[in-house]
């Protein structure tokens, strides 16, 4: 294993701001791991450095394939992470909506660009990445339509669902997208929560990485759980579910149950009095695919998304 600093800067208040990669293997840019970019992204940062142990345990057992290099990056964006905010810190910018980043622009941009440097070139591109809307998903492998996208690949991680969506204008700047474009096959993997760690969702997430990595022959093989026969759908072909009111959400179903048309999958609750102000109901069959999670709703939030049987 061998550490390097990605980007560094200076801070007037705390220690320097660094951006740390580790290298695993020799040779050929094989496949490069990004964790945390942003500030709550707690369960993503904890699989990441699951990953720096289990492959530092597993080059000192010879067991990375000869001519394989591989990167992690556990987390790109600590300072928010310390002060428990989202985006970035100073003005609520979003790295992950700023690639391929500009060296010589605002600080995100730069720092993005950086990263984008320290990413580019690798065959195989993950990234442990969460949603815009808070919430719960069933542990997915997930991909920008760009006509750069592998979904033969995607199923080698061997998780239940394997989705696409077409990417909408302001999606051009994420990472995901920007790999395809620099022919790296990129995937973003949705761990099931964000600001918590959820422990099952993450082994079953690091044991997808890991059976991807053997399957594409970059390690050596190594017992691990049972292997889904991946699904895939196209995003817009899911159910949404959404508030008729605002108040208090009082969530009845979780993710991956099985729901029936005319199910009730939670109440929404009148937060002066108490009473309930609707049912929230399914119009279909099908499997939780998100939830919201969350105390409070706003009316036309999305609280449901449903995978149709």
């Amino acid at each position: 294993m061998r550490k390097e600093t990605i980007f560094e800067m200076t801070s007037p208040c705390r220690d320097n701001f660094r951006i740390t990669g580790y290298h695993f293997g020799n040779g050929e840019k094989t496949l490069a791991i990004v964790g945390a970019m942003r500030g709550d992204e707690v369960q993503q940062q904890y699989i990441c450095s699951q990953l720096v142990n289990r492959l530092h345990l597993i080059e000192q057992r010879g067991g990375i394939t000869e001519g394989n290099s591989i990167l992690v990056i556990p987390s790109c964006n600590p300072f928010s992470m310390n002060v428990s905010r989202r985006f970035w810190a100073m003005d609520s910018t979003d790295i992950n909506r700023m690639f391929p980043g500009y060296d010589q622009g605002e600080t995100t941009q730069r720092i993005a660009a950086a990263i984008f440097a320290a990413l580019n070139g690798y065959k195989y591109g993950i990234q442990l990445a969460s949603y815009y809307v808070p919430g719960d998903f069933v542990p997915h492998v997930r991909m920008l339509t760009t006509g750069y996208e592998d979904v033969e690949t995607a199923r080698l991680f061997g998780m239940r669902y394997v989705t696409t969506y077409q990417p909408r204008p302001f999606d051009t700047t994420l990472l995901n997208y920007n790999w395809q474009l620099w022919n790296t096959k990129a995937f973003s993997i949705y761990a099931g929560h964000t600001d918590r760690i959820d422990f099952d969702s993450c082994d079953e997430t690091i044991d997808a990485i890991l059976r991807m990595m053997q399957r594409t022959a970059i390690i050596s093989p190594r017992p691990l759980r049972t292997a889904y026969e991946s699904i895939v759908i196209d995003e817009s072909t899911l159910q949404h579910v959404k508030a008729r009111h605002a108040g208090i959400f009082r969530r009845l179903v979780s993710t991956n149950k099985r729901v029936v048309a005319g199910e009730t999958l939670a109440n929404i609750i009148d937060p002066y009095n108490g009473m309930i102000l609707c049912d929230v109901k399914t119009t279909v069959d099908g499997v939780v695919f998100f939830t919201h999670n969350r105390p409070l709703v706003l009316q036309n939030a999305l609280l449901f998304k449903i995978h149709t049987l």
